[in-house]
């Protein structure tokens, strides 16, 4: 696990992140079902990186909808430049304690990519680092990182293994977040618990998709692939603390405290 994969952003990238307010109040639950891209709900990441460790561009062209599901996709440098086009979106809005869920598969395997669904919130939006993730490390499709930031400091990290394979099968990606405990699951599993060095900020939810030549050691040797690859993410959800499960198939329903 490095130590700040979202470091704080410099320059250009610095002042288009800035130039998107952070809500002024939190929001309440919603389901996204994806059948649009709704421009109220979601920020498109586009024209930067978020540091020298990325070796592609954020680009909303990369970004796409078929068929109620989003597309997060990773376009390679035809002519081998490292001009990579990958994609990233996020929320306008904060959010809290409740439950956050996704419903998403990864393309084959393939070294040196990050798959993501997470919160985040920083310096750029001045606001401390906190952060909730489930990193998707494609070069093994067979696990997910699950881990926190507290005020930039990674806590609570585990790689936990998947019933099949990430580019097989879709999962449900679900975490709660209390203000003395976080539970993330697969598919109303219970997989890991952290109750101490929590995050306390309310954070941005994110959905990303990107290459690094520099962090191997985490994410293995960056492998360009021969065509474009793809996240798919076929819907997103947040249910507000204390509120009642919104739909059959959320961890709320299904999952036994």
């Amino acid at each position: 696990m490095i130590l700040n994969p979202r470091a704080p952003l410099s320059g250009a990238a610095l002042a288009l992140l800035l130039s998107t307010p952070l809500a002024a109040a939190e929001s309440g639950s919603f389901f996204d079902p994806f059948d649009r891209l709704s421009q109220s709900r979601w920020f498109v990441s586009d024209g930067w990186t978020n540091g020298e460790h990325q070796n592609c561009t954020w680009a909303r062209r990369a970004l796409g909808l078929t068929d109620g599901v989003l597309r997060l996709t990773y376009i390679p440098d035809p002519e081998g430049q490292n001009a990579n086009l990958c994609s990233e979106i996020q929320t306008n809005a904060v959010f809290s304690h409740g439950t956050y869920e996704a419903r998403m598969k990864t393309d084959h395997r393939q070294s040196g990519f990050n798959a993501a669904f997470f919160t985040y919130i920083g310096p750029v939006h001045k606001k401390p680092h906190d952060e909730i993730d489930f990193e998707i490390l494609t070069r093994n499709t067979s696990s997910v990182d699950v881990n926190t930031y507290v005020s930039g400091k990674p806590q609570n990290g585990r790689k936990v293994a998947l019933p099949t394979p990430s580019d097989q099968d879709f999962h449900i990606y679900s975490f709660t977040w209390e203000p003395d405990r976080l539970r993330w699951y697969i598919d109303g599993k219970l997989m890991h618990e952290a109750t101490e060095n929590l995050p306390v900020t309310p954070q941005k939810i994110f959905f990303s998709h990107w290459s690094t030549d520099r962090l191997t050691e985490w994410m293995g040797p960056f492998m360009p692939p021969a065509e474009p690859v793809a996240l798919e993410v076929d819907w997103v959800a947040f249910t507000k603390a204390g509120e009642p499960c919104q739909f059959p198939d959320s961890v709320l329903c299904t999952a036994a405290d």
